[in-house]
């Protein structure tokens, strides 16, 4: 059994998140651990929401906290209920300090974090990638996935390969954590700087070792700057599928200077994506 963590905000509620959660956790016969991200520092209200003709109204906030806590009900019993509905074990988790620290330590004793694309644990909206994903994907000790706003079905697969340890290391951590999308269509793309590069990176090395696990797999071979060209050929495929890739290193230098390409496909595309790094 494997340990599956899908993190919440209880007053901003992924629906998404759920149920792609609860599609993994039936599929690998896994705990579900729903995480909710209870932030102590965060609220639905702002200031001025508790200022009265008197200054800060201690009705106002009596009422706004009580609000925010039924909310954060709701939102559990929600995820509960769907639980039990799907017939899946599961736990629940109300962590009440700062959120990033708190989803990182789950990470820790977790298989796979899944997180919306568009969390912020905040009242604040930003479009992907969040400020919040992005500083969690820095730090997480785990595999993510990342949930787009709108539930399809997964129905292929995009193995992202560029020759990096980090390319395979994801594809790896992918197998293992959902070995039966093997049967589904699945596509490994690699981008070739035509300056540079003639051949796909140790080609049958990785052939040898796709074929191990989806021997029904096609090869697809773009040419060009990948930080375009991925983006623009995925734009042509389904929102059905999901998208692997080894895309965040560890040092922070080198995020610095080279964004990653899992910000990119976040920012310009609606479709889940399995991230790894070692």
């Amino acid at each position: 059994m494997k340990k599956v963590s899908a993190a919440f905000d209880g007053l901003k509620f992924s629906e998404g998140t759920l149920q792609h959660a609860i599609e993994l956790a039936k599929q690998s016969k896994s705990l579900l651990s729903g995480v909710f991200l209870d932030d102590f520092t965060y609220h639905s209200y702002k200031l001025f929401d508790m200022v009265g003709s008197q200054g800060v109204s201690k009705d106002k906030m009596k009422h706004l906290l009580t609000a925010d806590k039924q909310t954060r009900q709701k939102a559990t019993d929600h995820y509960e209920n769907e639980c039990k509905k799907a017939q899946i074990n599961y736990v629940i988790h109300h962590d009440k300090n700062i959120a990033i620290h708190e989803l990182i330590k789950e990470s820790i004793y977790s298989d796979i974090v899944l997180i919306s694309a568009d969390e912020t644990l905040s009242h604040f909206e930003e479009e992907p990638p969040t400020g919040f994903v992005k500083d969690f994907l820095m730090h997480v000790e785990c595999p993510v996935m990342i949930i787009p706003r709108t539930y399809h079905k997964i129905e292929k697969v995009v193995l992202l390969y560029d020759g990096s340890i980090a390319s395979v290391f994801a594809i790896k951590m992918f197998n293992y954590m959902m070995p039966w999308m093997q049967n589904l269509g699945t596509e490994v793309v690699t981008v070739l700087d035509p300056e540079k590069e003639k051949h796909i990176p140790q080609a049958n090395l990785i052939k040898e070792f796709v074929d191990c696990h989806y021997p029904k797999a096609i090869y697809t071979v773009l040419k060009g700057d990948e930080k375009k060209e991925i983006p623009a050929y995925l734009k042509k495929i389904t929102n059905n599928t999901l998208v692997v890739l080894g895309a965040y290193q560890r040092g922070a230098i080198s995020m610095y200077f080279k964004a990653s390409m899992a910000d990119l496909l976040m920012e310009e595309l609606d479709i889940p994506l399995f991230i790894a790094h070692k």
